[in-house]
């Protein structure tokens, strides 16, 4: 088997330029001492040798292409046993090294990199650090500060519970077939928080309608939440609009929203 059919349903680029795989692979520090890594799309096993030869033994690959399943078993049977077929969005990551944390690693498709991030936040606890390609304007969004146009509910989420690093730029030339953008990419290291004083969920319904109407002042945005509790709340920061709070400022808000969410049915939704 010579070759593997990029498919546009599944957002496949392949990465063909070895210096960008030992790079990215290379910028796998195994944050925490944590040395499981997952490989998501490994397609012709470019970025894989790379991560093999950077040192990183305990690698799993998953794949939902089986024609690149059929590829990497035929042209490397030493990764026999290494390679998960299945939907990484769909897989219980828990099953993949025995309940223990991984890194992960990948040229993430497109179509499903933000799907990737939410599910990376919501295991946040299993996935220590993570270190991805994405298109160049979601990794610069991922890892922009407040204040910014780029700023935005990605942003917040992720940086709640990882520090982001903005690693390099890759040009389009680097992939078959090539992209119509450059990528970007990115490292995300688990900062010290382990919880949140509201539930992950409320946090997040709180964060998406803010930036729902983002032109808006927080005091119209976040009206559904407020109800009688919009006096105790600083009338300064709800005349701000949610680009202009940190991470650790929506954490604060949310938790003072937190006590009329019963009485919200607007909230509830």
């Amino acid at each position: 088997m010579d070759k593997v059919r990029a498919k546009k349903h599944l957002g496949q680029h392949f990465l063909t330029e070895t210096s960008v795989a030992t790079n990215l692979a290379r910028a796998v520090a195994c944050h925490r001492g944590v040395t499981n890594v997952l490989e998501i799309g490994p397609g012709t096993g470019i970025l894989t040798r790379a991560l093999i030869e950077a040192g990183h033994e305990n690698l799993k690959m998953v794949e939902i292409d089986t024609e690149s399943v059929t590829y990497l078993k035929v042209r490397h049977p030493e990764l026999e046993g290494r390679i998960v077929e299945g939907d990484f969005l769909k897989l219980p990551l828990d099953s993949l090294f025995g309940g223990e944390p991984f890194v992960l690693a990948g040229n993430f498709p497109y179509n499903i990199s933000s799907q990737i991030l939410f599910r990376v936040v919501d295991n946040h606890e299993m996935i220590p650090e993570m270190v991805g390609m994405f298109q160049r304007e979601v990794a610069r969004r991922i890892a922009s500060p407040p204040g910014s146009k780029e700023y935005g509910i990605l942003s917040v989420l992720v940086q709640v519970y990882y520090d982001v690093e903005y690693l390099f730029t890759v040009n389009e030339g680097c992939f078959s077939p090539p992209p119509k953008v450059k990528s970007g990419v990115i490292r995300l290291s688990r900062n010290e928080r382990h919880e949140l004083p509201v539930s992950d969920s409320f946090f997040k319904h709180v964060v998406k309608t803010a930036f729902g109407q983002r032109r808006k002042t927080l005091r119209n945005s976040l009206s559904p939440f407020l109800g009688k509790i919009s006096t105790e709340i600083d009338p300064e920061l709800l005349s701000l609009r949610p680009e202009r709070l940190s991470p650790e400022t929506f954490i604060e808000l949310a938790a003072k929203l937190t006590p009329d969410l019963n009485s919200s049915d607007t909230a509830k939704k």
